[in-house]
């Protein structure tokens, strides 16, 4: 790593004794997140307010006409859908990466350079699944309305894809998230020291996966489109557009808080050895639990094979 890129997986040398207490309260706020969170907040007020306007209607119904359209329509749904779990445990990982530079314009350049690597695993993996989902056209469960068992009341098959991927997804950041306080072997780790933007491009990655599984109408709506040009390009634009849209909140917010702060709050993050690594660590593990609890353990309460908490809101 240069003295610019300081990987958060990589910052906490020796044992620290409260690891375990960090561990285990940043994985009991995931789950107490995942029982008040409020998809419709999230989905419809925020998400709704943002690209409804722009788009000229319900960005769940409205119809897409033409390329042109296909693309604005993906990058405002897009920025609609930025405020995400993932997206604010990834702002842990990029905060310490700008904190050593002395002046603004290299603190600034210094941000640009990962978040531009973060941006390249994202579009790649959700443009790849746009394109793979042209192929695939309709009979991909996330288009589909098809459900398990009962037609009326079983669980929708996309729901069954989007509790599976997300929990995967929440796993993984658990996983690296223990990683940055030395509590499992990352076995990735020899290959982030040798190359540092390739950490980059693995979180930007599990960003890009957010679009296998998003159920909301507005993501469908755009995939349907795609599908039905049966063109692969026009799939991998889409939703490459959509998922850049999607990192705009993280990019923005750092350059807020390098801009607002003048870098205190990375320098914070780097004035005691370990800082760093609880840090993201915290925030990884936070975010993975409600990932796991608020897809996986729903998931299982939607098929009857366990209990699940509802607030009157969510249920």
């Amino acid at each position: 790593m240069t003295d610019l890129q300081t990987s958060p997986a990589q910052t906490l040398e020796r044992p620290d004794t409260r690891r375990w207490p960090l561990v285990l309260w940043s994985a009991l706020a995931g789950v107490v997140l995942a029982v008040i969170w409020s998809p419709r907040l999230v989905d419809s007020v925020i998400a709704g307010s943002i690209a409804d306007p722009v788009v000229g209607g319900e960005a769940a119904e409205v119809a897409i006409t033409g390329s042109v359209a296909a693309a604005v329509f993906a990058f405002v749904t897009g920025v609609g859908g930025m405020f995400t779990a993932c997206n604010i445990a990834v702002f842990g990982a990029l905060a310490p990466m700008t904190a050593q530079s002395q002046s603004m314009g290299t603190r600034l350049a210094a941000l640009l350079r990962p978040l531009a690597w973060f941006a390249l695993g994202a579009v790649t993996v959700a443009g790849l699944y746009g394109a793979i989902g042209v192929y695939v056209g309709e009979s991909l469960p996330q288009l589909s309305n098809a459900r398990i068992g009962d037609p009326e009341t079983g669980m929708r098959v996309r729901s069954l894809q989007s509790g599976v991927v997300f929990t995967v997804i929440g796993a993984i950041m658990i996983w690296y998230g223990l990683a940055a306080v030395r509590l499992v072997r990352n076995p990735l780790s020899d290959v982030f020291r040798r190359r540092p933007n390739a950490e980059m491009v693995f979180l930007g990655a599990l960003v890009g996966a957010f679009l296998i599984g998003r159920p909301f109408g507005m993501f469908r709506n755009l995939y349907a489109y795609a599908a039905s040009t049966d063109n692969p390009i026009v799939g991998f634009v889409t939703f490459a557009l959509q998922s850049l849209g999607n990192i705009v909140g993280v990019a923005v917010l750092l350059l807020l808080v390098t801009l607002l702060s003048g870098g205190r709050f990375q320098r914070w993050l780097l004035a005691k050895p370990g800082r760093t690594a609880r840090f993201t660590a915290g925030a990884f593990i936070l975010f993975g639990t409600f990932f796991v609890f608020y897809w996986g353990a729903k998931l299982g309460n939607r098929a009857g094979l366990w209990w699940w908490p509802t607030m009157p809101y969510n249920a």
